[in-house]
């Protein structure tokens, strides 16, 4: 079998992040259908994550070929732009407050962008339920998608848009995440104004960044009057069982953090210890450096399914832009077949990806150095 047009091609792109659906948003502005899968059973079932900044260059771009782009910017929070640096005594290093209309990269809960993309597709495009196990068939096409619950679909092109543990990557090649040897502990803060006062000043209306060498603390406004902070040590990725721990079990870990985080403000030690609710346990990985693989009829990636990187700020900035790019491709190049459209958005993608993931690579230990000059210089003059 050839590879069909991209019009009459059957597209399923497994995964409904921002990456999945704003491929699948494109698409329709261009006339073609594409069914998204998803093995979360329904659009509310599992809670999206905190905030995230969306940059001119890449995020706002894909809004803007998905046409929400206005309406992204109703939810978005400009002031929560700000930056601060702060020592583990609590004292303020450096400071960035945004400038009167400043749009690069503005805020918005990762909740609100999902629903916002989720509400610009037609009903139905989007198969809850539908968790992928495995990509086959021959080469020649079709490809068939195997489900948990034993359903098969048969499609033309399978868009791997899964995320990290990615079921669509072993189709296209071997690679495996690895674990950066760093991990986080997610603490949220409900009605942070009220209820965490002192909290809700330290961090101001954005975002607060801490760190020692060792240990690291990111603290990050959302809408609503929430705040997550997510605390950033070097462990074994076993840590928390080997220290006779289990995640519910958040007076023991937070007494570990008390020790852990020995030394630090008490104002510090309020973000640590003062979260509404259980420690959620985040480990890091990242794919091997670089990440490429041979074209493969039927088959591609985007976002941390292509270029899985350390938390630094371009994860779903770079999946959006992957998305609208390989949408572009299969709607506007002129392809004559979905095959030629893939090649020539991995030509663009893969060499890019690799590129910022090779400045990435080791990015997670960065996170818990203490600011240099350079980037103290960074925030004054912001």
């Amino acid at each position: 079998m050839n590879s069909p047009a991209p019009a009459s091609a059957r597209i399923s792109i497994i995964g409904a992040g921002p990456g999945g659906l704003t491929c699948a948003r494109v698409l329709r502005r261009h006339g073609i259908a594409a069914t998204v899968y998803d093995r979360d059973p329904d659009a509310g079932s599992r809670d999206q994550g905190g905030s995230l900044d969306l940059h001119e260059e890449d995020g706002q771009l894909a809004l803007r070929e998905a046409g929400l782009l206005e309406e992204f910017f109703a939810l978005a929070r400009c002031e929560s732009q700000e930056e601060r640096r702060i020592d583990t005594a609590g004292r303020l290093l450096g400071h960035r407050l945004p400038a009167e209309g400043e749009t690069a990269r503005p805020e918005i809960d990762r909740g609100q962008l999902r629903d916002l993309l989720l509400r610009s597709l037609d009903a139905g495009t989007v198969r809850w339920g539908h968790a992928l196990e495995s990509v086959s068939g021959p080469a020649g096409g079709p490809r068939v998608l195997t489900f948990a619950d034993g359903s098969t679909v048969e499609t033309d092109l399978v868009v791997g848009a899964d995320g990290a543990f990615s079921r669509v990557r072993a189709a296209v090649s071997g690679a495996v995440p690895r674990y950066t040897g760093v991990g986080f502990l997610e603490a949220w803060f409900d009605e942070v104004d009220s209820a965490h006062p002192e909290a809700a000043e330290l961090v101001g209306r954005g975002s607060a960044h801490v760190a020692d060498g060792e240990r690291g603390l990111f603290a990050q406004r959302g809408s609503g009057g929430h705040m997550r902070v997510y605390l950033m040590r070097r462990v074994s990725l076993d840590w928390m069982a080997a220290a006779g721990l289990r995640p519910e079990d958040t007076e023991g870990i937070r007494a570990r953090l008390l020790a852990d985080y020995a030394g630090w403000s008490p104002r510090i030690l309020r973000l640590i210890t003062d979260n509404d609710g259980a420690y959620v346990d985040r480990p890091l990985f990242a794919l091997p450096v670089p990440h490429t693989w041979r074209p493969t009829p039927g088959v591609t990636l985007l976002g941390d399914a292509a270029h899985l990187m350390p938390p630094l700020g371009v994860g779903v900035n770079l999946a959006m832009l992957d998305a609208a790019e390989l949408a572009l491709a299969l709607a506007l190049a002129g392809s004559a077949t979905v095959d030629d459209a893939v090649r020539a958005y991995e030509k663009t993608m893969l060499p890019r990806s690799a590129e910022i993931a090779g400045m990435l690579e080791g990015g997670a230990g960065f996170l818990l150095e203490e600011p240099d000059a350079e980037e103290l210089a960074r925030l004054a003059s912001s």
